[in-house]
């Protein structure tokens, strides 16, 4: 693969200042719930790296949708090439001159490179896909990005990533797009090839294609990037600085202080001084790296990191449903090698995704909350459902569960009440539970469940359980844990009790590392 050393942009790189292609006004986008945009104000001018910056959450992913043609914005206008602008679909966007390389690029593995790059619009004659007309248009493409290597007819599934990467922007460019949108799009990448990728968007940019750059790496946007636009929660906080000379401090506090208001049990310091979970040097190898780390009965540990930092992946590995290359996991001195182990041990998970990945949606409340200590209500070879349903209307009340009616599908619950039943699961038992690993635990939940669940999860601690959370909100983090550690690119880089660090310190940490030399303070 040709790669080239990414070398640092002076402002006197920028391209001369063209004309706006894209005016978003006053953008509002609601889901039950919540409203994800709130009044989101973005201009994009032809030929410039325009980044969108914000914390997870902050509606990144839902303007990008909008524009995409996946959602429609409830309120507001867009403005593109000076008309007004709703796609009813993707297809429209594409077609209208806008296309989207997510973070989770969306091709088809078992297509070939040119088949990807003109899938929904093949080259047809008489009904016929014409494929070697596909073949040759691709190469075309493929050589405009550098990639002329790639053999059109090669099957996706065998790129590596970041081949798959130029797919995708071929495919943009098959359709002669005007905008790139691109998603994180070096998350994925080695750190030779994101200088090929700032090659091709600087060639992009000099032929009049506008690039809306989406990165939590403030290098990469300092490189790359002409200006910035901040969000936090839902709303534009600030619009077309200067992206390399913008201070660090400045974009870090403009990403912080929400709207949103976390109301906190007071936490105690925890008596026992037990050591339940014990995690030395554990890697899976391009996830995550020698993470050490422990959590005493009733403490509450917090990490926190971006997306794809590999903390998910962490909590997974120590509950056993990820095998570690390296490194070991002991509860109680006991060694976990698998989710049986950890369930026995007295270990327990909330998944971040609870729906695909935690509840029987279409089942009861009480056959989710008995779920993992199924053998305790069997008898005979049938299961006791009058005792289940005891089991876990305990556990509704002690909860706080609403509706309290245990015979109730967990589909008809709101996302706070789901996310009750999922933590319920390992109470039922009678303290069995010593350890609860929590993924995203109010991801989706109204800002009064939020309370609630903050509320469980501090009487859990103060009840001897120990907890280990992750959240992409930085606040959540800091208001419920005893303890802080920062996780980025797959390493625990920082470790502090949560009163020595505030939220901006914790947002550098993710986001750069350190304020780095000779970067903008």
């Amino acid at each position: 693969m040709t790669t080239t050393v990414p070398q640092p942009r002076s402002d006197t790189d920028s391209p001369p200042p063209g004309e706006v292609v894209l005016q978003l006004t006053d953008v509002v986008k609601t889901f039950p719930g919540v409203r994800a945009l709130d009044g989101v104000q973005l201009e994009v001018r032809a030929g410039e790296v325009h980044c969108l910056l914000g914390q997870n959450g902050a509606g990144k992913s839902t303007l990008i949708k909008v524009l995409a043609g996946v959602h429609h914005a409830d309120e507001g206008t867009i403005v593109w090439q000076g008309q007004p602008f709703a796609p009813a679909n993707p297809q429209a966007a594409m077609k209208a001159g806008i296309a989207t390389i997510y973070q989770e690029l969306d091709l088809v593995d078992d297509l070939s490179v040119a088949e990807n790059a003109f899938l929904g619009h093949e080259d047809r004659r008489a009904g016929f896909v014409r494929r070697g007309q596909m073949a040759r248009r691709t190469r075309e493409i493929l050589a405009r990005l550098g990639h002329e290597h790639i053999p059109p007819r090669r099957m996706v599934r065998s790129l590596p990533a970041a081949g798959k990467q130029i797919v995708s922007m071929a495919r943009a460019l098959s359709h002669d797009a005007k905008l790139i949108v691109m998603d994180e799009p070096s998350a994925v990448l080695a750190h030779d090839e994101v200088g090929n990728l700032f090659r091709i968007i600087r060639d992009l940019t000099s032929h009049g294609i506008a690039v809306i750059y989406i990165s939590h790496r403030l290098e990469e946007i300092r490189e790359i990037g002409d200006r910035v636009t901040v969000l936090k929660d839902g709303r534009t906080t600030a619009a077309n600085l200067p992206a390399r000379t913008t201070p660090t401090r400045e974009l870090v506090n403009r990403m912080t202080g929400r709207s949103i208001e976390y109301v906190f049990p007071p936490r105690v310091e925890p008596r026992d001084t037990e050591t339940l979970l014990q995690v030395e040097n554990l890697t899976r190898e391009g996830e995550f790296a020698d993470a050490t780390l422990s959590v005493r009965a009733g403490e509450i540990v917090g990490i926190a990191g971006l997306v794809g930092s590999g903390r998910s992946e962490l909590l997974e590995t120590i509950f056993g449903a990820r095998r570690a290359d390296h490194g070991t996991v002991r509860m109680n001195g006991k060694r976990i090698t698998s989710v049986g182990a950890a369930v026995r041990a007295g270990i327990g998970m909330a998944p971040e995704e609870r729906k695909s990945q935690a509840l029987l949606l279409d089942e009861p409340i009480f056959k989710n909350m008995t779920l993992s200590s199924f053998a305790r209500f069997a008898k005979g070879g049938f299961t006791a459902a009058g005792d289940e349903r005891a089991a876990a209307e305990k556990i509704a009340a002690s909860l706080e569960l609403r509706p309290r009616d245990v015979t109730r599908p967990v589909r008809t619950l709101s996302g706070g009440n789901q996310q009750k039943v999922v933590v319920g699961r390992w109470l039922v038992g009678d303290g069995r539970t010593r350890l609860l690993l929590l993924d995203e635990p109010t991801r989706g939940v109204d800002v009064g469940a939020r309370a609630e669940l903050y509320q469980v999860i501090h009487d859990l601690a103060a009840d001897g359980v120990g907890v280990l959370l992750v959240s992409s909100e930085v606040p959540e983090v800091l208001g419920l844990a005893d303890r802080v550690l920062v996780m980025r690119e797959g390493h625990l880089i920082h470790e502090s009790p949560a009163g020595d660090i505030d939220e901006a310190t914790v947002l550098d940490l993710v986001m750069a590392g350190s304020l780095m030399e000779g970067e903008p303070a």
